[in-house]
């Protein structure tokens, strides 16, 4: 099964951003995309998670969630995602 693992490169090592189990000496491909190429795809699929994230006939999904969790776990966050996933310009 092939998976995206996000990473960051420090000491000239790639470690993946968040915990994730991989084997032993498991055989990974890296690519590694530059700022520009990582902020065009970024923009370039903020549209399409727009129409699935922000539409109101979702809303019903916040509000059962709302009714049966505590609010710490349902806050959501703002709708502007660029401002959390890209640096500012």
């Amino acid at each position: 099964m092939m998976r995206t693992i996000w990473a960051v490169v420090q000491d000239g090592k790639a470690s993946p951003v968040e915990a994730t189990e991989l084997l032993e000496d498991a055989r990974v491909l890296l690519t590694v995309l530059d700022d520009a190429e990582r902020d065009f795809w970024l923009r370039a699929s903020e549209s399409s998670l727009d129409a699935i994230w922000d539409n109101a006939e979702a809303d019903v999904y916040a509000e059962l969630l709302a009714a049966a969790w505590p609010a710490s776990l349902t806050n959501r966050p703002s709708s502007d995602r660029s401002e959390r996933i890209l640096p500012a310009a």
